[in-house]
């Protein structure tokens, strides 16, 4: 089997693994925002002078609890991504770990052990890199490499989460919540990416081939995903734009009201009225005009996205054929909309409860990676792969038929 064929179910498996890690880290991190407990742990990357993962487990206590664990998932994340992406380089992977990774991690090491004030924590974390890396270098596994997309999309991954790492510090460091705008955006991205990976890596995904695209008539499906997706996204950028700039409650009403009005009042005078209301201790700034302008976009943009979507969906499955996977995939995305705008309005009545306001945020993440692998799905069934490439020996399976048999890598 070549290269570009080649199926290797403990990488795909990894890399769903990845994506869970990676949707769970954006609960964490939704869960720290929502208690405003962002600040909880002044300094980075370490933890009140303490190497993270030495911290103390007895100093675990309150917001420290909830923003120190965050930095440790997304540590372990992080480490995921890194096997990862050396995992789709194959036998090659070991060069990397032996040549390059352990000796950075023992110069590391090295350096902390030597300085002026050495930093014994940080040495010892280095070193034990540095042994852990070289005896994982003789051990690694020895398959082929996947195809160039793949190893691609494998270090763009590893850099990602390196660049989401870096944001999360500054946020820290800076004390700048514009920042924590961007590193909840790009949390978002990295999710559908590695549901990406997922999904290439997967045996379902090689059988796909081009009979789907008889069965889907146009491109018609695959735009409009596209395009709904990227509205998708567009409005989790206006949720986290609200939720860093403590807007959440910037209008305490739903669905039809606002303070008695179709458009709240911004004058001066029913603004000092609505901060002098307000019952969220965890909104620390004054409601502005420009939060309740916010506040009202991401509610437009949540009530248009859920009628264009009805819309789409009504009409696509209307030209699929029964039991389609595709259409499966729509009617369940569909539903995750729904619920996400459930569990938006449920933030509201509950004054922004920090659980539902979580489940908020990771419903929301789940809407953007089912929209965003239906919408590859739908890209690559209506450009079926050339017929001059490679392909697999066994029988094509149509999409239908494999629907039955196996999933996707992140459903």
């Amino acid at each position: 089997m070549s290269e570009i064929d080649a199926y290797n179910p403990r990488v795909h498996w990894f890399a769903v693994l990845t994506a869970i890690a990676t949707l769970g880290l954006i609960g964490v991190g939704g869960v720290v925002t929502s208690q405003g407990v962002g600040m909880a742990v002044p300094d980075w990357p370490n933890t009140y002078g303490y190497n993270m993962f030495f911290f103390p487990f007895s100093q675990w206590v309150g917001g420290i609890l909830w923003e120190h664990s965050h930095r440790l998932f997304a540590s372990g994340v992080g480490l995921l991504t890194l096997i990862l992406s050396i995992w789709l380089f194959g036998r090659r992977g070991r060069l990397f770990l032996r040549y390059f990774f352990s000796p950075l991690c023992g110069i590391g090491a090295l350096v902390a052990y030597t300085m002026e004030e050495p930093r014994m924590q940080d040495a010892l974390f280095l070193g034990s890199l540095f042994v852990i890396s070289l005896i994982v270098s003789f051990i690694w596994p020895r398959c082929e490499r996947s195809r160039p997309l793949l190893r691609w999309m494998g270090v763009i991954a590893l850099l990602g989460v390196i660049a989401q790492g870096v944001l999360g510090g500054l946020r820290v460091t800076l004390f700048a919540d514009q920042i924590g705008i961007f590193h909840a955006a790009l949390a978002q991205l990295f999710l559908i990416f590695m549901c990406s990976i997922a999904l290439i890596t997967s045996k379902w995904w090689n059988r796909l081939r081009v009979k789907g695209y008889e069965a889907l008539k146009s491109r018609f499906i695959g735009c409009g995903l596209v395009f709904l997706t990227v509205m998708t996204f567009g409005q989790l950028v206006l949720g986290a734009s609200m939720r860093h700039q403590h807007a959440g409650l910037a209008v305490a009403e739903f669905p039809l009201v606002a303070y008695g009005k179709v458009w709240p009042a911004t004058d001066e005078a029913s603004l000092a009225k609505l901060n002098q209301g307000r019952i969220d201790h965890r909104d620390f700034n004054p409601i502005t005009k420009n939060h309740v302008t916010l506040h009202m976009a991401h509610r437009l943009m949540a009530m248009t996205l859920f009628i264009l979507a009805a819309v789409f969906v009504s009409l696509s499955i209307r030209s699929l054929p029964r039991g389609h996977a595709l259409g499966s995939g729509l009617i369940v995305w569909f539903s995750a909309i729904c619920l996400q705008a459930l569990l938006g309005a449920a933030t509201v009545w509950s004054n922004k409860a920090a659980d539902i306001a979580t489940l908020h945020v990771v419903f929301g993440a789940v809407t953007l990676a089912l929209g965003t692998l239906l919408s590859i799905i739908a890209v690559r069934l209506a450009h079926p792969v050339s017929s001059r490439a490679s392909v697999s020996a066994e029988p094509f399976v149509d999409l239908a038929s494999v629907s039955k048999r196996s999933t996707p890598g992140m459903a």
